[in-house]
């Protein structure tokens, strides 16, 4: 088969289709011709580093969408032909190739109405915006949320599923993708590089604060938002957690929630791994009846990959970017 490789760490821009044997499913695993594959900030992030558990020649793409090829021993319910869609588990090889083995109890049945670009745009960045509101947060106290980084892709589906949820929505984001952003659902949109984030926050919510914040930029940015939450306020943070000494005890009674996707793969908890699964049949669904967009902007070719990694390294990219495969 064809595959995108990575001959060692740090080489990611240099990557190119060659050919390699297909892989074998293992018992309780399934065997997927790899029909999309979404492009993530930790496909490079990772490959500059390394990891500990890679063998090389490895291969990236963690978002793979395609149809199950060779099902494994002891595997239930799923057979050849099914469309499905999962999140893998970046220890091992992934789906920027043209065969791909996961975990059975991890992938997600693909509707008939979603196509296999718009199923790869999801699992990483949709999986995490929607563990953060429906696997941590307690949504039925929570009216008003501050969602950073609304023109990325955890940002664009937390405000497209946070507003599906009937809150009010505030975000923020570079002026120029302030109508994309309040097209995904935001309220109010903020410009963090002109504005006084706080401020406006103050101001749009009376004084209160926010009841939730949910920050996937960076520490800083999860630190300074602490000031903006109401009391019992939540804040779930995902690029590196907040500085808990900026907030005296017993005052604001907020509540701290780290988000780990991917490292449900290595917990050894079943559970875990199975709500991977259940997460992406949740967000197809959605997907399907129209109620949140896939946000894929752009479908390019698996050559094309390591250049528009490039472009996810600037921070500037506007949804999402698939490669079709097939």
């Amino acid at each position: 088969m064809k595959a995108l490789l990575l001959h060692d760490k740090g080489l990611w821009k240099e990557m190119k289709l060659e050919e390699i044997d297909i892989p074998k499913p293992s018992a309780g695993e399934l065997l997927i011709e790899v029909h999309a594959v979404g492009l993530n900030p930790v496909d490079y992030k990772t490959a500059t580093g390394g990891n500990p558990n890679w063998s090389y020649p490895h291969i990236l793409g963690l978002d793979v969408a395609g149809v199950v090829s060779e099902v494994g021993e002891g595997v239930t319910g799923w057979e050849k032909g099914n469309r499905v869609v999962y999140h893998g588990d970046l220890t091992k090889k992934g789906g920027y190739s043209e065969y791909a083995v996961t975990t059975a109890h991890t992938v997600s049945r693909i509707p008939d109405q979603v196509t296999f670009e718009d199923a790869a745009a999801l699992p990483t960045a949709g999986y995490t915006a929607y563990q953060s509101l429906f696997r941590k947060l307690p949504m039925d106290r929570i009216d008003t949320l501050l969602i950073h980084g609304g023109a990325g892709g955890v940002g664009g589906f937390a405000v497209q599923l946070a507003k599906w949820a009937g809150k009010t929505v505030i975000s923020t984001a570079s002026r120029h993708n302030h109508e994309y952003v309040q097209s995904l659902g935001a309220d109010y949109v903020i410009d963090y590089r002109e504005e006084n984030v706080k401020a406006k926050v103050m101001e749009i919510t009376n004084g209160r604060g926010v009841d939730a914040v949910i920050d996937a930029v960076s520490r800083q940015s999860a630190t300074d938002s602490l000031e903006m939450l109401a009391f019992l306020g939540h804040i779930v943070h995902i690029a590196g957690a907040p500085d808990y000494t900026q907030v005296k005890p017993f005052t604001k009674a907020i509540s701290y929630h780290e988000i780990a996707l991917g490292p449900a793969h290595q917990s050894g908890d079943r559970k875990a791994q199975e709500d991977l699964g259940m997460m992406g049949n949740e967000m197809l669904a959605l997907v399907a009846e129209g109620k949140i967009s896939s946000m894929l902007k752009e479908v390019i070719t698996l050559e094309q990959v390591p250049e528009a990694l490039s472009r996810l390294v600037e921070r500037h990219v506007k949804g999402k970017i698939v490669a079709k495969i097939k």
